[in-house]
């Protein structure tokens, strides 16, 4: 029902994920990533919780092999469940349950895991991995999204795919990327692609409205551009229309 793939940018420190599936958003149970400890993806007969509880063992000092490791250690119905992790140091690790659906398969390389399952074969996650080594200077979403669409070209689910979501983490708190399509009868690898040219230009746009918001560019709405004052509360917005590009 899912293929994905954890990574990290070696060069920013960035980590994230990007998953799609045949099933309705996938993102929404399956993408997990926190700011400088990792990124966890949890699929198959999902349990959303083991996204988070891999991620605080990992914040705790574990390695990604050693959080998934002790998960599949105490976790119930582990049998059920495929996991894949990557550290902030790049360390990664997957599990496959031995009830884990249809055609499955795991590929890890360097600061990158991928793994799926009811896949068209087996060869998805190696493309995948390969997808995403090929321009390692390039942005993370951008090599997440290749490897997604490696993915497809290496044969993909075997039946159609319907969501998809890309989730990236760097130095805030909040995920700098949280993009999702939760459903679409067309091809939602190219729709996320569409929506990724869009707002990769604007990451550090929004970044800098959360944490100064008087050295932010024009928010880009009507009635929030230059010298707009708030009657009921005094304040007044100014914009220095700059336009930034995300690194």
């Amino acid at each position: 029902m899912t293929f994905s793939i954890v990574g990290r940018c070696a060069r920013s420190g960035m980590l994230g994920l990007a998953v799609s599936s045949s099933s309705p958003a996938v993102a929404a149970r399956c993408a997990h990533a926190r700011a400088r400890v990792g990124a966890v993806s949890t699929q198959n007969v999902t349990d959303p919780s083991l996204g988070p509880r891999s991620l605080d063992l990992m914040a705790a000092g574990r390695s990604a092999k050693e959080a998934i490791d002790k998960i599949v250690e105490t976790a119930e119905h582990i049998e059920h469940r495929q996991l894949l992790a990557i550290g902030a140091d790049g360390q990664t690790a997957t599990f496959s349950g031995e009830r884990t659906l249809g055609n499955h398969a795991a590929a890890e390389g360097t600061d990158a895991a991928a793994a799926g399952n009811l896949l068209k074969n087996q060869d998805v996650p190696s493309a995948m991995i390969q997808a995403f080594a090929e321009r390692p200077d390039d942005h993370l979403g951008d090599r997440l999204l290749r490897s997604m669409r490696a993915a497809l070209d290496a044969g993909g689910e075997a039946g159609p795919v319907h969501s998809i979501g890309m989730l990236i983490v760097d130095q805030v708190r909040w995920p700098v990327v949280d993009l999702r399509i939760d459903w679409t009868d067309e091809d939602p690898v190219s729709g996320l692609e569409a929506i990724w040219s869009l707002y990769k230009p604007q990451i550090d746009v929004y970044v800098t409205r959360a944490l100064d918001p008087d050295a932010a560019p024009s928010y880009g709405v009507p009635g929030a551009g230059a010298g707009v004052a708030s009657s009921s509360t005094g304040v007044t917005s100014s914009s220095t229309g700059v336009t930034s590009s995300s690194t």
